[in-house]
């Protein structure tokens, strides 16, 4: 499977969001943010929606994030049905915020590290 990455600003937090589910009575939380960046079409802003879902997963993102934070995100998508309706899901499963991902972006790739190499 591929592994889908976005870099950019958290723009929004949602409430989180809790319940029971149905079939077997467990308590259930997920939480949306929104991530914007700069690279849409001729540099216009893109947003995304995504999803965590866990308890200890939006416990753990709202103490390390807030928005306005750079955060370089990986996720999967997810489409479920429902009664012949689809929904699709961008769910979050790692983002790394604040140093981390300035240090990954300031970081020389190896074809940009001087060499001494005749060719």
């Amino acid at each position: 499977m591929s592994e889908f990455k976005v870099k950019g600003k958290i723009k929004e937090i949602m409430p989180t969001e809790t319940g029971v589910a149905k079939s077997s009575g467990k308590e259930w939380s997920k939480l949306n943010f929104i991530v914007s960046n700069d690279e849409g079409y001729e540099g216009r802003e893109q947003i995304y929606c995504f999803q965590i879902f866990g308890q200890e997963r939006v416990d753990k993102f709202l103490k390390f994030n807030t928005e306005g934070t750079q955060v370089d995100v990986k996720f999967d998508i997810q489409v479920n049905e429902h009664s012949g309706r689809y929904f699709t899901n961008l769910s979050a499963f790692h983002v790394a915020s604040g140093e981390a991902v300035e240090q990954a972006s300031q970081t020389p790739a190896l074809e940009e590290q001087e060499s001494d190499l005749p060719f």
